[in-house]
């Protein structure tokens, strides 16, 4: 068995071992707080007073278990950003391999989303900064990791956030280290309504296919639902000679109905995200932004709108901004 921990849960791998055993109860389906393909998570409370999540890798998952757990001890052990999730550490062992994670008390974006109350609660400064935590995880990941790191499966489930409303991508179990000296091509890893459309017909791998998750996630936020049908009908209107009717809808329209429409600096910032979104969603990879453009763009200041947000239709937000270039 190897047990390698890390602070803050001190160094005796062993003894912390024991102690999320029987914390646990052995794993007990009454600390399990969320299952996953690979493996459940578990509640846990040390004797320290700290709760850590424990994820306990399925004992039957067999190679893609194993290789998902190789997976995030590699990339969790390299990767630090304020927008990443911590590990503490970890077990490897026949019976119980785990992970051992910060514990986030704000849960999941998927599951805030459809509580009507967390989303109310989740009002736009907050949805934005999220966006933005989001946009500079993934371009240190992509541009400040050697070698380049793609997560592959960023989606709002994946996205956890603190009780400060921060957001940390989690769940790396099919992330890859981009070789330079290879093609990387993979079988297809991440969820659907997420997964870039070329991933359809390539096993080709790289940075653009988390660009186009992140913009599923971002139109998400600001729509308070998954955008599949508004994908559906944009992807639609490329083909088509006259002007689409999606293209006459309004912004104001797709915003999350839960909240009070955005004013001044928060609505200049939801109409310039929007667009980075749109950009994000190309269906040709070279023609979506990179993450290091979009996060630097998120941190500019932004000039006034030319018109009402009201006014503003989708038609004017579509057209691919002009620092991408």
């Amino acid at each position: 068995m190897t047990v390698t921990f890390f602070e803050p849960c001190g160094h005796d791998g062993k003894r912390v071992h024991e102690e999320i055993v029987e914390a646990t109860e052995n794993f007990d389906s009454k600390y399990c707080i969320g299952v996953g393909g690979y493996g459940s998570v578990y509640k846990t409370l040390l004797s320290t007073g700290q709760l850590v999540a424990v994820k306990k890798f399925h004992e039957n998952g067999g190679v893609a278990s194993k290789e998902a757990f190789e997976n995030e001890t590699s990339v969790l052990t390299r990767a630090r950003h304020r927008n990443i999730i911590k590990l503490y550490g970890f077990c490897s062992h026949t019976r119980h391999s785990y992970l051992v994670y910060e514990f986030l008390e704000g849960g999941s974006l998927a599951n805030i989303l459809i509580d009507n109350v967390k989303a109310v609660e989740l009002e736009w400064s907050k949805r934005l900064n999220v966006v933005k935590g989001l946009a500079n995880a993934i371009s240190y990941m992509h541009y400040e990791c050697c070698p380049a790191i793609i997560h592959r499966d960023i989606a709002s489930k994946n996205v956890l956030l603190d009780d400060e409303y921060e957001a940390h991508i989690s769940d790396f179990g099919s992330a890859i280290s981009l070789d330079p000296n290879t093609s990387n091509w993979t079988p297809f890893a991440g969820t659907f309504g997420y997964s870039a459309p070329e991933l359809a017909y390539t096993m080709e791998v790289n940075e653009k296919c988390d660009v186009y998750s992140f913009g599923v996630v971002v139109l998400e936020l600001i729509m308070g639902k998954h955008p599949g049908d508004l994908i559906l009908s944009l992807s639609a209107s490329t083909s088509s000679s006259s002007t689409p009717a999606v293209h006459q809808i309004l912004l104001k329209d797709l915003l999350d109905q839960r909240l009070s429409p955005p004013k001044r600096q928060a609505a200049e910032k939801v109409v310039s995200i929007v667009n980075i979104a749109f950009a994000c969603l190309q269906p040709s990879p070279r023609s979506r932004p990179t993450m290091k453009q979009v996060a630097d763009k998120l941190s500019t200041s932004l000039p006034s709108l030319s018109e009402p947000l009201h006014a503003i239709t989708l038609r004017q937000l579509l057209d691919p901004p002009t620092w991408i270039y």
